[in-house]
């Protein structure tokens, strides 16, 4: 049997504010593709198949077509709720999906309910875990002293291990949706630290054939057996580096015999570009990045006047605009600026940075005013003007 892993589609996300609805559908399409050519018999979606608990009608629409093209390629999918997903809303209908290949595992009355396949070596079990949030499964899973993802983690797979335990000789497969020790972070996707710490370890999975696991978005090797496949997408301007990937998975009589990378078409690169405004929109260099989503990062002398406007004329996907001062250093620290510096000197550079030069008569007051935060209100006596108290000195 071949099985195909993908994961966090988050359908229904936005990108700095930009539709991402249509490199959705391509990407989905090309998972169909692969499906496809690899002649792939199930694919498995460890959670955040939306991007929301309350997806949008378009949403819906691109998923529906994502999964209606998967199985019209040839394949089975077997989904679990995510921690964007509302599992309530991922799993109605449920029983009525898997009549058509599509099986949902969105509860924790699921978890040791595998959807049972077969192949001419005989049967594969693949067990569902949905994102569990501690403070909520815990009653449920009969773990009423559990804090922690790594305490619900071991309770479910407690009750998978049972029901293997029933199935001697079946291969197995967990889909699981969580942040496992040792993987890494991209920075785009939600904690999952609340009701407890989020990591689970590795040894959690022991003994199962293949363990597809969600929730982080760069595809990443724990074990041979336990992977994530990482987002379709890059869902954040920290995955520009990344080449998003499937990974194919074979079984034979004895189980899992090998894991295949498979590199996802880019849809839409991601490019973040330095110079100034007028660089940017002419020089050949960048031509190149044209069709990129762009993130900016200006060096003019000056704050450009409608820079994104400007920029979009000739990349029409940037996203994001920043400016920073040439001379400004974003190492030097606060303390280290105005060590040594009076207060009066502290003072006069911060209405220059924001305003301009004060004036003479705005320094004088500048003093005023500083004396006055310093001394006792009835002791206080300015560049020859003397005031009662500081009350005096507002009125």
């Amino acid at each position: 049997m071949r099985m195909l892993h993908t994961s966090d589609w988050h359908i229904g996300r936005t990108f700095h504010g930009v539709d991402l609805l249509a490199d959705q559908a391509r990407a989905l399409a090309a998972i169909a593709d692969m499906v496809r050519e690899e002649s792939v018999d199930v694919v498995l979606l460890p959670g955040d198949v939306y991007d929301r608990s309350i997806p949008s009608a378009d949403a819906i629409a691109v998923c529906n077509r994502g999964f209606e093209a998967i199985h019209a390629a040839g394949a089975k999918i077997v989904a679990t709720s995510g921690n964007h997903d509302s599992p309530a809303r991922l799993g109605a209908g449920a029983s009525f999906a898997a009549a058509g290949g599509l099986h949902l595992r969105t509860t924790v009355a699921d978890v040791d309910r595998p959807i049972v396949l077969s192949d001419e070596h005989g049967e594969i079990a693949c067990y569902g875990i949905p994102y569990l949030e501690p403070e909520i499964t815990r009653a449920e899973l009969e773990v009423p002293q559990a804090r922690s993802h790594a305490d619900i983690l071991d309770a479910a797979m407690g009750r998978i291990r049972a029901d293997i335990a029933r199935r001697a000789g079946t291969r197995t497969v967990v889909l699981a949706h969580a942040f496992v020790v040792g993987a890494t972070a991209t920075g785009s996707e939600r904690t999952i630290s609340v009701g407890g710490v989020e990591t689970v370890p590795l040894s959690a999975f022991d003994g199962i054939d293949y363990v597809a696991l969600g929730h982080l978005h760069s595809p990443q090797t724990l074990a041979e057996s336990v992977r994530y496949s990482g987002s379709p997408l890059p869902y954040s301007f920290g995955e520009s580096s990344h080449r998003k990937a499937v990974w194919i998975i074979d079984f034979d009589a004895e189980g899992l015999t090998s894991v295949r990378r498979r590199d996802v078409p880019v849809v839409r690169g991601l490019s973040t570009l330095t110079g100034t405004l007028e660089q940017l929109c002419a020089e050949p260099v960048y031509a190149d990045h044209e069709a990129d989503y762009v993130s900016a990062v200006l060096t003019d002398d000056t704050r450009p006047v409608d820079p994104m406007r400007k920029l979009r004329e000739r990349f029409p996907h940037a996203v994001h605009v920043e400016w920073i001062r040439p001379e400004s250093n974003p190492e030097l620290h606060y303390r280290e600026r105005v060590h040594g510096r009076r207060d009066i000197e502290v003072a006069q550079s911060f209405l220059a940075d924001v305003r301009g030069e004060p004036s003479d008569d705005e320094v004088v007051w500048l003093e005023r005013a500083l004396a006055a935060a310093v001394a006792e209100p009835d002791q206080v006596t300015v560049a020859g003007a003397g005031f009662a108290d500081a009350d005096e000195l507002t009125a």
